[in-house]
């Protein structure tokens, strides 16, 4: 299976967008704005990372990027769950264009992210969730090592915090349908690495920046 490039099918992505924007509504809210009232991204390319307790996070926050930059964005999502059967397959791949990344072990250490470091190289954005799993409360679990590591290698990059409202509602960790509620994405200011900032001090900033957006709530 091809975990690198791959092209999106527009059907696919138009019938995911539609179901999402109708069990989800899926709001952006933006607490940082450019001139003009515009939302500020930051520089290209973008790691947008998020807290992470429902299967339905990925979507939610998908849906609510603007159109040209969904075009560009591609979620970093696990092989083990998202390669497992066919129809999850089609959605990550052919829908979402998604990075699946082997969690299995059977991948060396210094290659797991490879994918994901290939796909900032190549222009693309990311959709990541630094906790690594997902979490059954709304409290956000520590930040691994993988936001670190990618920012280390693209110091410029623009990390965007965001924090999802509702996905837990209506999808929680065991669910198997959504329940129809308005899912809201919170997109904070856009940060980088600090020079010299070191792995732990970094990883707590971040975590702390997408918590500061939960507080809102």
């Amino acid at each position: 299976m091809d975990r690198g490039t791959v092209n999106a099918n527009p059907l696919t992505a138009a019938a995911l967008m539609i179901i999402v924007k109708t069990l989800l509504a899926a709001l952006p809210e933006f607490a940082a704005r450019a001139d003009g009232g515009l939302p500020d991204f930051g520089n290209a390319p973008r790691i947008f990372i998020a807290n992470h307790t429902s299967h339905v996070d990925t979507l939610t926050l998908w849906a609510c990027l603007p159109a040209y930059l969904r075009a560009q964005t591609r979620p970093v999502a696990a092989l083990d769950y998202w390669g497992a059967t066919r129809l999850r397959r089609h959605i990550a791949l052919r829908g979402l264009r998604a990075v699946l990344i082997d969690r299995s072990g059977h991948t060396p250490k210094t290659h797991v992210l490879k994918p994901a470091q290939d796909a900032l190289r190549a222009g693309s954005s990311l959709i990541l969730f630094p906790e690594g799993t997902r979490g059954s409360n709304d409290r956000l679990g520590p930040f691994k090592a993988g936001l670190y590591h990618l920012a280390q290698q693209m110091p410029n990059v623009s990390i965007i915090p965001v924090y999802l409202s509702n996905t837990r509602r209506s999808l929680p960790k065991g669910g198997w349908l959504p329940v129809p509620l308005i899912c809201t994405a919170r997109f904070g200011k856009p940060f980088t690495l600090k020079p010299g900032e070191d792995k732990e001090r970094f990883l707590a900033r971040a975590r702390d920046t997408v918590t500061a957006l939960g507080s809102r709530d």
